[in-house]
């Protein structure tokens, strides 16, 4: 992940152990997601893939097949970052496409109008991408190749920490059986 911003400060979280609150509304936004239009893949990137003990955010890759009308996805996007802002940390969404070309993130805003906190290049348009490619680029090996794949299948490419095996992916693949037991024909 290439970061341009020059201010980037770490956050304080407002709690003592942010990483299990994180983790859980990243299951949340994967419970939810995963149903959205158009969504292919979501993979957990950043540092909260990583052992990092206070990470500043919840890092989450969205592989789409087109991203015309992000809407139902900038509202599941929303509810993250709602739920990471609540313990002073954040959330970002980043959008690529089934070729891992990346995108950018899901706007932060509900409505879409002219603002001077908004960096997206294009964002009058009402879609909720937010193509500030002038301040955040995702390398296209990562795009390709996240460290651990949360939907359709888990799959992990690097050594996992406890917390969100336990936590997290535990729960998806429980998840993913479930689904699997209630399609026709399974079993």
């Amino acid at each position: 992940m290439a970061r341009t911003r020059p201010h980037d400060h770490q956050p304080r979280p407002s709690v003592a152990d942010p990483r299990s609150i994180l983790l859980a509304a990243a299951l949340d936004f994967v419970r939810e997601a995963r149903t959205c239009p158009n969504v292919l893949r979501i993979a957990l990137v950043g540092s909260l893939s990583t052992a990092k003990p206070i990470p500043k955010d919840v890092d989450v890759l969205v592989t789409l097949t087109d991203h015309d009308d992000l809407a139902a996805l900038a509202q599941v996007a929303r509810r993250l970052r709602g739920r990471a802002n609540a313990i002073n940390l954040g959330a970002d969404i980043f959008l690529c496409d089934a070729e891992g070309r990346y995108l950018g993130r899901v706007c932060r805003y509900r409505e879409c109008h002219p603002r001077m906190a908004c960096d997206g290049l294009r964002c009058a348009t009402g879609g909720r991408l937010n193509d500030d490619l002038h301040l955040v680029t995702l390398d296209r090996a990562l795009t390709l190749a996240p460290p651990i794949d949360l939907w359709p299948r888990v799959e992990r490419r690097v050594a996992v920490p406890d917390d969100v095996e336990r936590l997290l992916l535990s729960a998806l693949e429980q998840d993913l059986v479930a689904i699997s037991a209630d399609r026709p024909g399974a079993g």
